[in-house]
């Protein structure tokens, strides 16, 4: 058969900037628990499970493992991707990875660029417009290693200014939503004729000629099937999936388009239907072929042109007033509530904005060869292409002091927060009292802090007064202005609040005191921000009524700046249980913090720390006792079917396991200690991590220890009792390509490693689920 229609499905990755800007590292969430946050949440749902999709067959037998961005169409914000380098590199890679496969199969890759930090661009200022893609362009060729052809706009809002700026920048194309169509024209702009979203043909890229004269292409997702993916539980049935992409299917490109979160997190196991999806086309069921949108591009270019609504967006039926007024768009949550909160923070973000752009170009003369141009390159000092130095090299002027050039990084640092506070998440929901507005805040005071370090006079008091009209529509939340002090200030940093972070976050460590003196204390701590040495001769946490005193050194590693002080810990009272912390320094004073002045997230920071050092002498513990536990597990006598003082027994119960299954202990009753271990089994999230990672480490190295994983293995199926190993299923199956070992202990997974599926059942897929 012929093939001659064009699928392709496109996900929109994206979580809204959740980076504290002082410690500049993701802290925990409330509201994500029992998650650690939302990005970790997210990433265990949707993006991890899509780079590694199961198929199975009828008997549950894992048959393929799909890296669904490969085959698909993607764009992932880079605020999400820098977040997602560290905290799974593994997956991080396989992103990457799918983009290389993709080029190398149809001479395009699937990933799209998106605008840096989410702003909705017919909003955006041009200076904005035109950093905001210069730093996306910048942090996708890191990453991606070519150049971006096409670029998803934040919630697909659009206007003419917005594609002038988008074709000036280099791109090819834009994607959007099919009610954002006016009209359709000749390619010169003659014979409109008015469509909408159920007249307009979809199959096909239109061309928006701008007033500049520079063309650019426009793609339009099916708006029917995407609103059934999203919302309408398509993801229940693989099959029906299909179904409805075939019927929907004609000559040209069918696009899908939602946020990729849909798969796996706001569908559990949506990967799944995702991949039986890609199977079917994949194999050319019914004349259908996939592909993405570049490449599709290359071999149709526009014959049509297009005229759109403007402003608009996929996400707002009036526009772009969700993000700037009380249009009614909010997510549903709480019918009675207005957002007349949106225009005030809006004003209020925007005047800081205003304020910290006066600011750069008034004081950067004094600092960069050209102020515009330092601050369009910037984006490749977040994707780490260049050295902070390297970049001064190229954009400061040459006879700028150490102060003077920490003053010129810290200027772009106030660029970068400032414009990240204008993310397109802070007016999306129903309340100005949400995790989104609170953070957008907390980048303007971190911006704003930045710009007086520089020179610049406080403007915080324009900014707060406008807050002031903006009302919480919960009862005791009060305004934007009352939120600022309640909950944004708080989370500013001093010296103090530094030192007592530091302190209460534990692993210290005892050294030598210069001239060999013994008995000197120190910590050090580092985080993406800031790296802090306290150093005390005594010891560092005060025993009640005393005080524990030293010197201190705080770093900011971006500027080099270091400032040093002298510390004191007075232990605490009834009042602050965490004592309080003094700091003095000859340039700013003293200042002081107790436990209680910390914002919530680093209070949590520092009893997740305490939890963590606990959890490991807890884990020490059961593992000293696994070494000879089952030479204390006596036979059963006549009569007996549990062991005596089983209560005890089950406090290590962890211990027990590890003994039996990693240690491969074998107690003289085994078959009764069996027995015990399956009738109180209890699921262990912190069991199967270090199961996991024990494995894992055996199946690093380029020669993999199979004597170690094949009887664990083993074990483990002995005991019959489910553990989340879907890591290691992931790591053999890569393995099996090279190893024949591997495939052997895939089998023991219930993983068939030969990746013939085509007498797959759709029933038995559509009724799997990952472990």
């Amino acid at each position: 058969m012929t093939i001659t229609r064009k699928i392709c499905i496109h996900g929109h990755y994206y979580q809204p900037p959740r980076i504290d800007p002082w410690l500049r590292e993701l802290l925990p969430e409330g509201s994500a628990a029992p998650g650690l946050n939302w990005n970790q949440r997210i990433l265990e749902d949707s993006y991890a499970p899509l780079a590694w999709a199961r198929r199975k067959d009828a008997q549950g037998r894992v048959t393929d493992l799909v890296n669904c961005y490969a085959w698909t169409s993607f764009n992932f914000g880079p605020t999400l991707l820098s977040w997602l380098e560290r905290a799974d590199p593994v997956c991080y890679a396989r992103i990457l990875d799918a983009d290389r496969q993709s080029l190398e199969r149809w001479g395009h890759g699937n990933a799209l660029a998106q605008c840096y930090h989410h702003l909705i661009m017919p909003l955006a200022s041009p200076l904005d417009k035109q950093v905001q893609l210069a730093w996306t362009i910048a942090d996708f060729q890191v990453r991606y290693q070519r150049a971006p052809e096409g670029l998803w706009l934040s919630e697909a809002a659009v206007d003419t200014l917005t594609l002038e700026a988008v074709a000036e920048a280099g791109f090819r194309f834009v994607v959007l939503a099919p009610r954002q169509a006016r009209a359709v024209t000749s390619l010169a702009g003659a014979n409109p004729r008015p469509v909408d979203e159920s007249s307009l043909d979809i199959r096909w890229p239109y061309a928006a000629v701008l007033p500049s004269g520079r063309e650019l292409a426009v793609f339009f997702y099916h708006g029917p099937i995407s609103q059934a993916v999203a919302f309408e539980r398509l993801l229940a049935d693989g099959e029906r999936y299909f179904q409805r992409i075939e019927k929907a299917a004609g000559a040209g490109l069918l696009c899908v388009a939602t946020d990729g979160e849909t798969y796996g997190h706001h569908f559990s196991f949506g990967e799944m239907a995702l991949a039986y999806v890609l199977e079917q086309i994949r194999q050319e069921r019914d004349g259908l072929e996939l592909t993405n949108f570049a490449a599709f591009l290359a071999a149709n270019p526009p014959a049509q042109g297009i005229v759109l609504h403007e402003p608009s967006s996929w996400s707002c039926v009036h526009g772009v007033e969700r993000w700037r007024s009380d249009c009614g768009c909010t997510d549903g949550g709480h019918p009675g509530w207005n957002q007349r909160w949106r225009g005030p923070l809006r004003q209020a973000l925007a005047l800081n904005k205003q304020y910290v752009d006066e600011h750069f170009f008034g004081v950067g003369q004094r600092f960069f060869n050209d102020s515009r141009n330092a601050l369009l390159d910037y984006g490749r000092l977040p994707a780490n292409a260049i050295t902070p130095e390297a970049f001064l090299s190229r954009h400061a002027l040459a006879e700028l002091s150490r102060k003077e050039r920490e003053h010129a990084l810290n200027l772009l640092a106030m660029q970068e927060w400032a414009m990240c506070s204008l993310a397109s998440c802070a007016w999306f929901f129903d309340e100005i009292s949400r995790v989104e507005p609170l953070n957008a805040m907390a980048y303007a005071l971190r911006s704003m802090e930045l710009a007086r370090y520089t020179g610049a006079r406080d403007w915080s008091p324009d900014v707060v007064e406008i807050l002031a009209s903006a009302e919480s529509n919960i009862p005791g939340k009060g305004t934007g202005a009352e939120l600022w002090r309640s909950h944004v200030l708080p989370r500013s940093m001093s010296l103090a609040s530094w030192t007592l972070l530091g302190l209460l976050m534990g692993g210290e460590t005892e050294t030598a005191l210069p001239g060999g003196r013994d008995g000197h204390r120190r910590v050090q701590r580092s985080w993406a921000g800031a790296e802090l040495i306290l150093e005390s001769e005594a010891a560092l946490r005060p025993s009640k009524g005393e005080t524990a005193r030293g010197r201190g050194r705080l770093t900011w590693p971006f500027t080099g700046a270091e400032e040093s002080f002298s510390w004191r810990w007075e232990a605490g009272g009834r009042e602050h249980s965490f004592g309080v912390v003094t700091v003095d320094t000859p340039e700013k004073g003293v200042s002081s913090c107790a436990f209680e002045d910390l914002a919530w997230n680093r209070r949590e920071v520092v009893s997740l720390a305490w939890l963590r050092r606990r959890t490991q002498t807890w884990w020490d513990g059961q593992l000293r006792f696994a070494e000879s536990a089952l030479d204390q597990f006596q036979d059963w006598q006549e009569d007996q079917h549990r062991p005596v003082q089983e209560s005890s027994w089950l406090l290590f119960l962890p211990g027990l396991f590890w003994a039996d299954v990693v240690l491969g202990l074998v107690a003289d009753n085994q078959e009764q200690f069996h027995a015990f271990l399956r009738a109180n089994w209890q699921p262990s999230q912190e069991l199967d991590i270090r199961l996991v990672a024990r494995i894992l480490d055996s199946l690093a190295p380029d020669q993999p220890d199979w004597g170690v994983v094949g009887p664990i293995l083993d074990r483990i199926a002995t005991l019959g009792k489910p553990l989340n190993l879907w890591a290691v299923e992931n790591r053999l199956w890569e393995l099996s390509r090279k190893y024949p070992e591997a495939r052997e202990l895939a089998g023991k997974l219930n993983i068939h490693c030969q990746q013939d599926v085509s007498n797959v059942s759709s029933e038995a897929n559509k009724a799997s689920r990952r472990r």
